[in-house]
């Protein structure tokens, strides 16, 4: 019965939202999808409670490259880009400003996080023009399965599956598969593996984690 229900709401929210959704890409016609989209997700972010959560959800399973069954995206929370991808399960805390990112099945995300697409969308070369005016690089940010990401964060490069970033910290470099990682710039302070837990504590460098596969050569501890 509960699955009933909720299927039911599901349904309805999915009704209230084509308008919405027809608005969207009536707007994209004339103005393009990057400006028409921003708006659209700032109106649904400020539904708040359960019916919030379903509209949101209904309305970003028309509009995103994909959102998957179960996600939680809570009140003041804001896509930038209609490109970004959100798994089953996935929830997002209150006010998140999240870019045309990847958030793959299972990923928690706390209050307050920024997930941005690199942090070189604006160029800084040339002194004779206005930063806004110079071209900058959008990357591809993926944030691995099942991660855990704390309040306040910021993440600017992928996160591996498995992993747990620190509140407050600032993720600036890729954070390999079962990491733990805090701080400003984030860094690696041990994994979740059984074989390799505290290691990076240790000031010995032939007791230091082993590079995860594919990674070989570097030494995620510092």
């Amino acid at each position: 019965m509960k699955t009933l229900l909720k299927q039911l709401a599901f349904g309805l929210a999915t009704a209230f939202v084509l308008p919405a959704v027809l608005g969207y890409r009536f707007g994209a016609l004339f103005v393009g999808a990057d400006r028409a989209f921003p708006g659209w997700s700032q109106a649904f972010s400020l539904i708040p409670g359960l019916t919030g959560e379903y509209l949101r959800r209904a309305f970003y399973r028309l509009t995103l490259a994909h959102c998957g069954d179960g996600a939680c995206l809570t009140f003041g929370t804001i896509f930038s880009h209609s490109t970004a991808s959100v798994g089953r399960n996935v929830y997002v805390g209150a006010n998140c400003s999240l870019g045309g990112v990847t958030i793959e099945d299972d990923v928690l995300i706390a209050s307050n996080v920024s997930i941005m697409n690199g942090s070189e969308q604006h160029g800084i070369e040339r002194l004779d023009i206005p930063i806004r005016d110079q071209p900058g690089v959008f990357r591809d940010v993926t944030i691995g399965a099942g991660s855990w990401i704390g309040e306040r964060s910021v993440i600017s490069a992928n996160i591996g599956k498995g992993c747990v970033i620190g509140a407050g910290s600032v993720v600036t470099r890729p954070i390999p598969d079962y990491a733990i990682a805090v701080g400003v710039p984030a860094k690696v302070v041990r994994f979740r593996t059984d074989d390799q837990r505290d290691v990076c504590r240790s000031p010995s460098p032939a007791l230091r984690a082993p590079s995860p596969p594919g990674e070989r050569g570097r030494n995620h501890c510092r």
